[in-house]
C-alpha cells in the first residue's frame, strides 16, 4: 500500500463494490439551526418555514404536530440541507476513492426534518460499469436517509468515477 492510498480506506475501491450491496453508514447527524438557517440564507431561499420560528409557531406548527418524536422547533429544515447531509454521511464508505462525481439524479424528499431531528444514511450499489479509463470505473449508488424514527426522509442516486485498486493501490 502506497503513501497516498493510506490516506483513504482500503475497502472502497471500484473492485470492492458489488451490485446489490447495501451499506449502513456509521454516523448520524442531528440537524441544528446552524446548518439549516445558514445554508437556507446563503442560497437565498426565502421560504420562512426554514428560518422563522415565530412564524411557524404562529402558523400552529401543524406539520410538526403530526411528525413523530418530541422536538420543540417548528422550523422545517430546507430539503437541500437534508439530502446534502445524506450525501455527506455516505461519502466515506462510497466515494472516498472517487476521481469525480458525475451525477446526482432522482432526488426525492419524502418526510420533513426539523431542528433537533437526526439523520442516518444507507446506500445500495445499483450499477457498476467500466469507464474509458483503465484506472477507474463508474458506480451508481442509491442513497437514502432516515430520521431517528427510521422514517425515510430523502432518496437520491449518485454516479461516481471510482479508482481501481489495481491501478492506484501502490501509489
Amino acid at each position: 500500500m502506497g503513501p497516498l492510498t493510506r490516506l483513504t480506506s482500503g475497502n472502497n475501491f471500484f473492485e470492492h463494490f458489488e451490485v446489490g450491496q447495501t451499506l449502513r453508514h456509521a454516523r448520524g447527524k442531528t440537524v441544528t439551526n446552524l446548518e439549516n438557517v445558514n445554508i437556507t440564507n446563503m442560497v437565498m431561499n426565502t421560504a420562512q418555514g426554514h428560518f422563522n420560528e415565530d412564524f411557524m409557531t404562529r402558523l400552529g406548527g401543524e406539520t410538526r404536530k403530526n411528525a413523530p418524536g418530541a422536538r420543540s422547533s417548528h422550523v422545517i429544515s430546507y430539503g437541500g440541507v437534508n439530502f446534502s447531509i445524506v450525501l455527506g454521511l455516505s461519502s466515506q464508505d462510497t466515494i472516498e476513492n472517487a476521481l469525480a462525481e458525475t451525477g446526482l439524479d432522482k432526488i426525492s424528499l419524502k418526510h420533513p426534518i426539523f431542528h433537533g431531528d437526526t439523520i442516518y444514511a444507507y446506500s445500495r450499489v445499483l450499477e457498476k460499469y467500466d469507464s474509458n479509463r483503465e484506472d477507474a470505473g463508474f458506480i451508481v449508488f442509491q442513497h437514502w436517509g432516515v430520521n431517528q424514527n427510521d422514517k425515510i426522509i430523502a432518496e437520491l442516486q449518485r454516479t461516481a468515477l471510482i479508482k481501481r485498486q489495481s491501478h492506484w493501490g501502490n501509489r
